[in-house]
């Protein structure tokens, strides 16, 4: 048997303030470095290890994983920092506040744009004063930058890249942890659980919590679960459906 662990990252600046985020590089709270250090005292009283990481390269998911294998003693393992494990590129919506596009355009457009599978938002426009930042982040270098992206494009970058170097590092036996973002999460949970496009976009990811895979030889999953207090995974989980609801 295989065992992975999936964390979608802390809560960031721009989580706290309901904008759409994307590829926008926004920092994590000091609520979402508490619960990264939360997760990695959790992992690390499980008696967890890692002998590899992956993550987005965006801040809020690096420093989700360098406060988790900090807390574990294990800040010096080898991790890679791959584009593809980016978050879902939200185009023009890039910024905005997410109760007032609801607002404006409606719960069905909203969700919409939102988990869509294969509706993406209005490219990002020149005006959005955010694409220039992104496009010449440092970070993307050698990266095809998207112009706005559905949950379908996300699984097209993501799961060749579970493939091609995610995959043999699990058959070498290697433990691997991955830090990352909500719907590069659900373009790999979707994949392993064989999830159906209408189901997977409706799956709410809390931030911060270690989601524990277990894999048969063929990666098949045997089962699934998050580590920590139960009442406290369900509030994180209300937290992230609510998103633009919240008063």
């Amino acid at each position: 048997m295989y065992k992975i662990v999936l964390v979608r990252h802390g809560i960031s600046e721009w989580n706290h303030k309901d904008l759409f985020c994307g590829w926008y590089n926004a920092k994590l709270t000091k609520e979402g470095e508490r619960d990264a250090i939360q997760a990695g005292k959790i992992l690390k009283k499980e008696k967890y290890f890692f002998d590899y990481a992956f993550a987005s390269p965006l801040s809020r998911a690096l420093k989700t994983l360098d406060l988790i294998l900090e807390q574990m003693d294990l800040d010096w393992i080898p991790t890679e920092k791959p584009w593809q494990l980016s978050e879902r590129h939200y185009g023009d919506l890039t910024g905005c506040n997410k109760a007032q596009i609801l607002k404006r355009f409606g719960e069905e457009q909203f969700m919409a744009w939102r988990r869509g599978y294969n509706t993406r938002p209005p490219k990002i426009s020149e005006q959005n004063k955010y694409k220039k930042i992104i496009n010449h982040d440092p970070r993307f270098v050698g990266a095809k930058i998207p112009e706005t992206e559905c949950l379908a494009d996300v699984v097209k970058r993501v799961l060749p890249y579970w493939q091609k170097m995610i995959v043999p590092k699990i058959k070498q036996g290697k433990q691997i942890i991955i830090s990352g973002h909500g719907n590069a999460m659900r373009a790999l949970i979707g994949y392993l659980d064989k999830v159906s496009q209408a189901e997977i976009v409706r799956l709410n990811l809390p931030y911060g919590i270690p989601l524990v895979y277990e894999l048969d030889k063929k990666l098949r999953p045997i089962r699934h679960y998050y580590l920590g207090d139960r009442k406290k995974i369900q509030a994180a989980i209300k937290l992230v459906e609510n998103q633009g609801r919240q008063k």
